[in-house]
């Protein structure tokens, strides 16, 4: 029987020098993204700066399954590169120990509050941050937690005894808040999602978390206290991340001789850009890879509205057409077509960071889509819509919009729209669920429809869907996406 892979293994298998006794960051969302993205580059930085003082305190969200998979592994684990040339394996030990607030709080709050942790990165999804439809915190999601801050706060419940944290907003704060009783240095909070201005969205987030726990003078030192000691930067992070298949981790095996529970896949590209606005030490990521700049937000919308825009268009256009993967979606000739009209509007819209060629990068674009060792199922990309299409989508509309009053709607936006509409239509009448967190709403609104073309034009008009564009423009692109429905193959039953 094969070994399993561990921290302690033979030389060929061992990682950087990352000490598993130094945590230096606590990640929110340890998913695979984080582990085959900043968990790469934290640990290319140690290589190059000798430095073993960043290892992270992954937490895991939804489920304790990644802690099984990476505890028994002391935290190591491997990513499998798989690109035009061939797969390689890569075993990364940036990962010291994972914990899940199920069971783990008390930990995960002192981990937070500890001196020797100096940066907080999340990777919790878009849905993860628990914004209403209007962008502000959803105080009924987060409200345990907002109750527990509270108690916290107030010294009825010690930080060793208190509950479960049950969201991620909700962990954070309170992970704050204790670092402030314990008299801990400056932090940075680093998101890492598909989020426009994320840094500054989820630093908005907070603060409102302390203003519903902690109304009044209540909150004032835990408000002034994030005023002047903890930063939220912005950063744009871009890699491919499939679900990893049981094949794969054969295949891992079978390479490194080890059994390895915790693979992760990704394409061979890996771009991160990260606001340099940190409130203490950090590690040396541009010596990983990544890019330190003053502004993340042209490299940010960019990513957005080209990478991210596409690849959700062909989910919910691939689905459609009955195409399993991104990869088979974007080599059908038609929905290839679509992801370029809509990335046509999208670049008008864009402005270039320097040294950048954004047509260049477009294109290249959906040639990674194209690599069918990424595999990403057209279904598991298409889950979220609500919380995905404002940022993809609805940003590149409001600003075409504004920019020609008199036009009609662009026609790229306006295809993805009518394929994301006849998706949930085409859902909602098979009695599938809705893998969104607006998924009761975007049912009742179907299932009230007198028509699907009625059903289509609802779900388009949802508040909060297209932020910027406005009544009469609203209706307008209704009226589009409606007939887009009803003339373009991609987007129908075929």
């Amino acid at each position: 029987m094969t070994a399993r892979l561990h921290r302690g293994g033979p030389p060929s298998l061992r990682p950087a020098p990352v000490d598993p006794a130094h945590v230096g960051i606590v990640h929110l969302g340890i998913g695979a993204f984080h582990r085959a993205h900043q968990a790469v580059v934290t640990e290319d930085a140690a290589l190059a700066t000798g430095e073993d003082r960043w290892g992270i305190l992954g937490v895991t969200q939804r489920s304790a399954t990644v802690r099984d998979q990476l505890r028994p592994q002391g935290g190591v684990y491997t990513v499998l590169t798989v690109g035009a040339r061939g797969a390689s394996a890569r075993v990364v030990g940036s990962v010291t120990d994972v914990a899940w607030p199920a069971e783990e709080t008390p930990r995960i709050l002192a981990a937070l509050a500890a001196p020797t942790t100096h940066v907080v990165t999340l990777t919790v999804t878009e849905k993860g941050y628990a914004r209403r439809a209007d962008g502000h915190l959803d105080t009924i999601a987060v409200r345990a937690d907002l109750d527990l801050l509270a108690a916290e706060e107030t010294r009825e419940v010690a930080d060793e005894d208190t509950g479960a944290a049950t969201t991620a907003v909700g962990l954070l704060v309170r992970g704050l808040a204790a670092r402030r009783r314990a008299g801990a240095a400056p932090l940075t909070v680093l998101s890492c999602d598909n989020l426009a201005d994320n840094g500054r969205v989820l630093a908005r987030l907070v603060h409102q978390a302390v203003d519903a726990a902690l109304p009044g003078p209540a909150g004032d030192a835990l408000r002034g206290w994030l005023a002047t000691a903890v930063t939220f930067p912005c950063s744009m992070v871009d890699r491919i991340v499939p679900a990893t298949t049981s094949a794969q981790r054969d295949e891992v095996e079978a390479l490194l001789g080890a059994r390895d529970e915790g693979v992760v896949v990704a394409e061979p590209f890996l771009q991160w850009v990260v606001e340099d606005r940190f409130a203490g030490p950090r590690p040396a990521w541009e010596l990983g890879g990544a890019t330190l700049t003053r502004d993340v937000a042209p490299y940010e919308r960019a990513k957005l509205r080209l990478l991210n825009g596409a690849h959700s268009y062909l989910a919910y256009a691939g689905s459609l057409a009955g195409h399993a993967t991104i990869a088979d979606a974007v080599a059908d000739p038609v929905l290839a077509a679509g992801a370029r009209a809509l990335q046509a509007d999208a670049l008008a819209t864009l402005v270039a960071p320097d040294g950048v060629d954004l047509r260049a990068y477009a294109e290249a674009l959906l040639d990674r889509f194209a690599n069918p060792a990424t595999g990403h199922a057209t279904r598991q990309v298409a889950m979220d819509g609500t919380s995905k299409i404002p940022v993809r989508w609805g940003t590149t509309l409001g600003d075409l919009l504004a920019g020609r009053p008199g036009d009609a709607a662009a026609p790229g936006v306006v295809g993805a729209l009518a394929a994301w509409a006849a998706f949930v239509v085409a859902e909602v009448r098979a009695g599938r669920p809705l893998d969104d967190p607006r998924g009761d709403e975007l049912r009742t609104v179907v299932e009230g429809a007198p028509d699907d073309a009625a059903a289509a034009r609802a779900l388009v008009r949802l508040p909060g869907l297209l932020p910027g564009v406005v009544d009469p423009r609203l209706d307008e692109v209704a009226d589009a996406v409606v007939g887009a429905i009803t003339t373009r193959d991609e987007v129908g039953a075929r």
